[in-house]
This record gives structure tokens, C-alpha cells and sequence, in this order.
């Protein structure tokens, strides 16, 4: 796919791309719509203090992980189309519930719950992977993710001038967060009505057995479940981080970190109960895939979005205080995180898509975030601005272009469970993120960068012995198994037959 068949329109599969992303679009514009307004918040709200804000951050993200999990089983079973149009009027109620919330008790339930609209990412990524050919997803994933993300730097831009200036009064900022949720209610229902799951006469390949990811060896199923442990051990260091805030009890910390518990018991129960059977039984040679895959990537994207997320949070305050910028000065610096996205993520996919090895563009990748984050590191007030400036936005490029080259591998490590794959590997971009933002407070921010470098290299080592080319790399069908090929047979059959009858 080039640069230009982006803008045609009238193509049925590009029509289906520029839909899907802007789902994310306004995934991201309504799930980040309080960071803009948080100041508005605590002078209207006498009541409301930087540590409820510092709580409502941690709650807005907190769900997203088990949420990317388990909508990645869903939309793998009910497909993209239902999945992401229910996603977004379900998450539109808690928003306009935000809104107009006047206790700590309805602002801290609805942003927990509305964070599970981060997981509206994964969905797209099996959306896009159906229309696109293995030769192309890779440039369609970066535009998808690349352009989605941007929801959220539009609502840093709007939302302000929407509250304070177009609707103004000590309500506005209320209606602004408000009009957010019906975005989300209306593009639901658009969504739902001029997309498709799959192109005319493609079915949708559904996993074997639901409930959880399935495997091809006992090996394997090792694996998952000790990758598994971490996504229950971040939702425990966020419920850690709210106690320390003094928002909740040590007795109310000891019983949610039993429910994690209890929740995570339960996952590996279900891992254990979808694939003995299948072992069991045994695995045909041609349907079997590595997990060791889906583990590398999981490491990339806890080393790449992780970092992104926590660079995003620390970064204006670091270039405020370092180079004595204003906070507008150090805000619009940090701002070139999120306008990097639009270039950076698709020219990942890109180069994935044209460089001939997938598997050695992301070790570049990778290398380069190393590279970049150490120097980055050595900043300080002695640095000029324009140095430092251009060493940020050089690893952002790094950082956001290792998020492209990561999603356009998923969709051909197993067809049929990418939703799960994408949302394990996007759970693990905010398990890095809540860990990251945790050492953060132990160390300076230069120590930071150092970490989050360390944090890149160990995913470089993970992938250069774990991370193989996937099959059919380039081609123009994804590889599939024996299974995999007479499901399609019968559906095609099913889709003939009606036909056969009119002519005759």
C-alpha cells in the first residue's frame, strides 16, 4: 500500500481503515479528556485537591489493563465491529457520568470504569489485520495507531478552548467533558452501521475454544501463565500507589489485592481448562505457533508504550525545571511526543512492511530507543535547549516507531487469536507504564531515563534470541493452518450455495 491509496476513499478497505481509526480517535479524545481540565476542576470544586486529581490519574488507567485482556478474547469470538461499537456507547455513559459528578465517590467509579475504554486500541488492530494483506498491515497498523492516538493531544488542544471559551460559565468545562461522551454514544452506532468485519465472501476465524489464549505445547502454556502473572501484579502496585495517596484504607488495600488474586487464580484456571484439552488431544504440526513470540512483543511494548506513557507524564515538569521554561513553553516541548505519533508509528509499519525482515527492523528499533533514552539521560541545564529538544523528539521517533513495527508482527503470529495477542502486548504497555511511573518517584529524572533505556535493552536482548520472521511476512494471504483452511472452505461453500440455487 502506498502514501496515496490512503486518501481513496471509494476503496472499501481504506473506507474501513479511516473508520476504524477514528474509533480510537475518539477512544482516546473522551479517555483523556480530564488532563486538560484538571486545573478548571480544582477551582471550581473546593472540595477537589491535587492528590484527588493525582487518584483520578491512576484510576483512569487502571482497569485498562485486565480490559485490553479481555476484550481481546471477546472481539476474537463476536468480531471487531460488535466489540468496538459496544465498547464505545457502554464507556460513553461513565463519561457523561464524570461529567456531572459533584462527590469523590462518582468521580473516582466513573474513571475507573471509563478506563476501560483504552482498550478500544486492540480491537482496531484485528479490524485492520482482516483488510489488509500481510504485505500492507504493517503501514495500515501505524496509520491506525498512529492517527488514533492523537485523540488524545486533540482534546489537550480543544477541550480548553471548548470549556472556557466557546461555552465559558462555571459549568463549561462540565458540558465540554460531557460532549465528549456523546461523541463517543453517536460513533458508536456509526461504527456499528458502515463497517464490516471481514470482506464479502471472507469469514471471520474464530478461536477454537474461548476463555483464553490458546497454545500449542505444554512449554507454551508455561509461558502464558507466567506472563500472565505480572498484568495482576501492576493493577496491585496502582491499588499500592492510591493507598499511599490516602484514598484508600490499609484493610481496603488488603482486600483488593485479594481480589486481584482471586482474579488472577481464576485466568490461570481458564488457561488450564481451554488448553490441557487441546494438548491433549494434540496440536497438528501446521496449527501450532511459538508463544515465545507473543512474549517478545510483550516486551516491546512494556519498553516502548510503557515509556511513552511515562516520558508524557514527567516530561514538561523535566524541561521546566531544567531549562527554566514556562509551564505553556515546557507543555507545548512535551507535546511533540503526541504530533510525533502522526508520522513516527506508520513509518514504523512502513518499514516493517519494506525492509524485508520484520523481525530485524524491530531490533533496530529497539536498539535505537536504547541509544536515544541513554542520551537522553545525560541532559541537563548545561545541554542547549535545541539539543535537547532534538534528542527527545529523535527518541520519540525511535519510541513510537518500535509501537508500529510492533503491531504490524502481531497479526501473523496466529490469525485467529490476534485480539488476544494485541491484547496482551497492549496490556503490557501499561504494566510498563505503571511500573516505570512507580521507580519514578525513587530516583532523578536523568536516573529515569537510564531505567527506561534498561527497560529497552532487555527487550532488545528478549527479541534477538525469542523473536523469529513470521510466515508469510509479505504475502498477500496470512498463513493458515489445515483448521484454519477448511473453516474457510465451508464458509465459502455456504456463501456459493445460495447462489447455485438462483441460477438454476
Amino acid at each position: 500500500m502506498t502514501v496515496t491509496e490512503i486518501f481513496k476513499f471509494k476503496n472499501e478497505r481504506i473506507k474501513i481503515l479511516h473508520f476504524t481509526w477514528f474509533a480510537f480517535f475518539v477512544s482516546f479524545f473522551t479517555w483523556y479528556n480530564m488532563a486538560p481540565l484538571a486545573t478548571t476542576m480544582l477551582e471550581t470544586m473546593d472540595w477537589l485537591t491535587p492528590q484527588h486529581i493525582a487518584a483520578l490519574g491512576i484510576c483512569n488507567v487502571a482497569l485498562t489493563i485486565p480490559a485490553r485482556v479481555l476484550i481481546g478474547s471477546l472481539l476474537d469470538k463476536y468480531g471487531p465491529r460488535k466489540i468496538y461499537s459496544a465498547l464505545l456507547i457502554t464507556m460513553s455513559i461513565p463519561a457523561i457520568v464524570f461529567a456531572f459528578g459533584d462527590s469523590w465517590v462518582q468521580l473516582m467509579i466513573s474513571r475507573l470504569v471509563l478506563g476501560s475504554i483504552g482498550a478500544s486500541f486492540v480491537i482496531g488492530i484485528r479490524m485492520v489485520s482482516e483488510w489488509f494483506p500481510p504485505k500492507s498491515v504493517g503501514f495500515a497498523e501505524g496509520i491506525y495507531g498512529g492517527w488514533g492516538n492523537f485523540g488524545s493531544a486533540a482534546a489537550a488542544m480543544l477541550l480548553p478552548w471548548f470549556a472556557l471559551t466557546m461555552l465559558g460559565g462555571e459549568d463549561g468545562w462540565r458540558y465540554a467533558l460531557a460532549f465528549t461522551g456523546v461523541i463517543c454514544f453517536i460513533y458508536g452506532f456509526v461504527y456499528y452501521f458502515n463497517v464490516k468485519d471481514t470482506p464479502d465472501g471472507k469469514p471471520l476465524i474464530k478461536p477454537k475454544r474461548s476463555g483464553a489464549l490458546e497454545v500449542s505445547s505444554w512449554g507454551d502454556l508455561a509461558q502464558l501463565i507466567l506472563w500472565t502473572i505480572p498484568l495482576g501484579g501492576a493493577l496491585a502496585i496502582s491499588a499500592w500507589r492510591l493507598s499511599g495517596l490516602g484514598f484508600v484504607s490499609e484493610t481496603a488495600l488488603y482486600i483488593v489485592w485479594a481480589i486481584i488474586g482471586l482474579v488472577l487464580v481464576y485466568q490461570i484456571y481458564m488457561i488450564l481448562k481451554v488448553n490441557i484439552p487441546l494438548l491433549k488431544k494434540g496440536v497438528p504440526e501446521d496449527d501450532k505457533y511459538n508463544f515465545k513470540n507473543v512474549g517478545a512483543l510483550n516486551s516491546t511494548y512494556f519498553a516502548n508504550f510503557g515509556a511513552e506513557l511515562a516520558i508524557v507524564a514527567m516530561l514538561p515538569m523535566f524541561f521546566q525545571l531544567t531549562f527554566s521554561l514556562s509551564a505553556s513553553q515546557a507543555g507545548l516541548i512535551a507535546a511533540s511526543f503526541a504530533f510525533v505519533n502522526l508520522l513516527a508509528r506508520p513509518l514504523g509499519g512502513i518499514l516493517s512492511d519494506r525492509m524485508g525482515s520484520r523481525r530485524n527492523v524491530m531490533l533496530v528499533y529497539m536498539f535505537g530507543i536504547t541509544l536515544g533514552l541513554f542520551g537522553m539521560g545525560f541532559m541537563d541545564s548545561s545541554w542547549p535547549l535545541v539539543l535537547a529538544v532534538a534528542m527527545t523528539v529523535l527518541t520519540s521517533m525511535f519510541i513510537q516507531g518500535a509501537e508500529g513495527a510492533t503491531f504490524a508482527v502481531i497479526p501473523m503470529i496466529k490469525k485467529r487469536v490476534t485480539g488476544q495477542i494485541a491484547g496482551m502486548a497492549g496490556a503490557y504497555g501499561n504494566v510498563g507504564a505503571t511500573i516505570y511511573l512507580t521507580l519514578y518517584t525513587f530516583v532523578t529524572p536523568q536516573q529515569f531515563f537510564f531505567i527506561l533505556a534498561s527497560g529497552a535493552l532487555v527487550s532488545f536482548v528478549i527479541c534477538f534470541f525469542t523473536l523469529e520472521e513470521p510466515k508469510n511476512s509479505f504475502g498477500e494471504d496470512y498463513y493458515m493452518s489445515s483448521d484454519e483452511l477448511a473453516v474457510l472452505n465451508d464458509a465459502t461453500e455456504i456463501e456459493v450455495e445460495p447462489l447455485k440455487k438462483k441460477v438454476q
